[in-house]
C-alpha cells in the first residue's frame, strides 16, 4: 500500500465502486454517520452508495424515521441511523457542549434560557407535531427569548445535542424540528468502552485506511480518547505505515482487487472528502483552492477518478430536466468523458429527471 493506493481503497471501504446495501438505512448505519448540513447533496451522498436507490428512496427512509438528521458531532448536521444517535449522542456531543460555552456567553445564551426553551418546545413538539425553524423561533420569542443575530440556530443545535429534538421531514424546501422522544424509540443504553469500540468500528470499517488524526478530526474525540477506541479494536484492524503516516484499516480491505478507472460524481460535503483531516491524499494541494474557493467551508462537488479528485461538477435543476457541466482539472480522454457521462446519467435517474451533459 503506497499514497496513490490509499484513495482507491478508500472506494472500496466506502462503497463509491460498488453497492453492499439496497436500504438507506442499512447504508447510513454502515457509514456511522454523514454529512448532511447541504440536503439535497447528502441525500445523492446516501443514494450513490445504494443499489438502484432514487432520491425518493432516500426520502421514504426519512420519513419511515430510520435516518435520522441531527447534530451528533463536530456541531455540524449528519444523517446517522435512527438506532445509533442516542449512544453517539451521549459520547460525542458533551466535547462540542464544552467548545460552545465561549460563544454561548458571546451570544447571551446560559442554562436558564436553554432549560426555558427545552421546555416550551416540549410543550409544541412531544406529540409529534414538526415545526419549521420559524414557527419554532416565533414560539420562542413569545415566551421571551430572542432568537436573532445566531441565537435562534444555537438554541437548536445545543437542545439537539443534549438529545431533545431532532429535524424531522423537510415540508418543501424547509427543514422541521420534532422532540425526539416522541420521533423515534428508545434505544438499549450502551456503557462508554462499547460505544469507543462501535465508533472506532465504524469509523475504520467505512472509512479506512485513516489515521488517528483522521479519527480525531471526525468523531471529535480527544487524542487519548481516540487511542483508546482503536486499542479496543485492534485485533480487528491492519497497521500499516504510509509516507511517515500510520494507517488503519480492516485487514480484508488489503485482499480485494481494486477496479480500473472508477469514475464518481460526489456532491460537495461528502464523506470521501469530509472524513479525513489530510484531504491532499486525495486532492492535488494545486487543487484545494478549487475545491474550496476562498477556504470558506463551502466544498464544491467532485469528480473522483480512481481514488483521486480530478475535476469539479455542477447541476441545474428544472422541474423536468437536469443539467450537468463538468469542468476537469485537466483534459478527460473519450473514454473517461464517456464513465464521467455514464455517472451523470446514474445522478440523473437517482432525482428521476432527463439528463442535458455539458462539458
Amino acid at each position: 500500500m503506497n499514497l496513490e493506493t490509499i484513495g482507491k481503497l478508500r472506494l472500496k471501504s466506502q462503497l463509491l465502486n460498488h453497492q453492499r446495501f439496497i436500504r438507506p438505512k442499512e447504508l447510513v448505519t454502515y457509514m456511522g454517520a454523514m454529512q448532511a448540513q447541504d440536503f439535497t447533496g447528502a441525500l445523492w451522498s446516501i443514494g450513490l452508495r445504494c443499489g438502484k436507490a432514487t432520491l425518493k428512496t432516500v426520502e421514504q427512509a426519512i420519513k419511515k424515521r430510520e435516518i435520522i438528521r441531527s447534530w451528533p458531532m463536530r456541531g455540524t448536521l449528519h444523517f446517522v441511523a435512527a438506532d445509533n444517535l442516542r449512544w453517539m449522542l451521549k459520547l460525542l456531543a458533551p466535547r462540542v457542549i464544552a467548545n460552545s460555552a465561549g460563544r454561548h456567553r458571546q451570544l447571551g445564551l446560559n442554562d436558564e434560557i436553554f432549560l426555558k426553551s427545552q421546555h416550551i418546545l416540549e410543550k409544541h413538539l412531544a406529540d409529534g407535531s414538526p415545526l419549521m425553524r420559524h414557527e419554532v423561533y416565533r414560539l420562542l420569542e413569545e415566551q421571551g427569548i430572542s432568537c436573532t443575530g445566531q441565537r435562534g440556530i444555537h438554541i437548536l443545535g445545543h437542545l439537539a445535542r443534549l438529545g431533545y429534538i431532532c429535524h424531522g421531514n423537510h415540508i418543501g424546501k424547509q427543514a422541521t424540528y420534532v422532540w425526539l422522544d416522541s420521533w423515534i424509540a428508545q434505544t438499549e443504553e450502551i456503557d462508554r468502552e462499547e460505544a469507543l469500540a462501535k465508533i472506532a468500528r465504524i469509523y475504520f470499517y467505512s472509512h479506512g485506511p485513516a489515521t488517528l488524526q483522521d479519527f480525531v478530526w471526525w468523531t471529535g474525540l480527544k487524542v487519548v480518547e481516540a487511542r483508546e477506541a482503536i486499542h479496543l479494536i485492534r485485533a480487528e484492524l491492519l497497521e500499516r505505515q504510509v509516507a511517515n503516516g500510520t494507517f488503519w484499516m480492516r485487514a480484508e480491505l488489503l485482499d480485494t482487487v481494486l477496479p480500473k478507472e472508477v469514475v464518481t460524481l460526489l456532491p460537495g460535503f461528502d464523506e470521501f472528502i469530509l472524513g479525513y483531516t489530510d484531504r491532499t491524499v486525495v486532492v492535488g494541494s494545486q487543487y484545494l483552492s478549487k475545491l474550496i474557493p476562498g477556504n470558506n467551508g463551502m466544498f464544491m462537488p467532485t469528480i473522483v477518478i480512481d481514488g483521486q479528485v480530478s475535476g469539479l461538477w455542477k447541476r441545474t435543476i428544472t422541474n423536468k430536466r437536469i443539467e450537468i457541466s463538468i469542468f476537469p482539472f485537466e483534459n478527460f480522454g473519450k473514454d473517461t468523458l464517456d464513465l464521467v457521462k455514464a455517472e451523470a446519467e446514474c445522478y440523473g435517474a437517482f432525482m428521476e429527471r432527463k439528463l442535458s451533459f455539458k462539458i
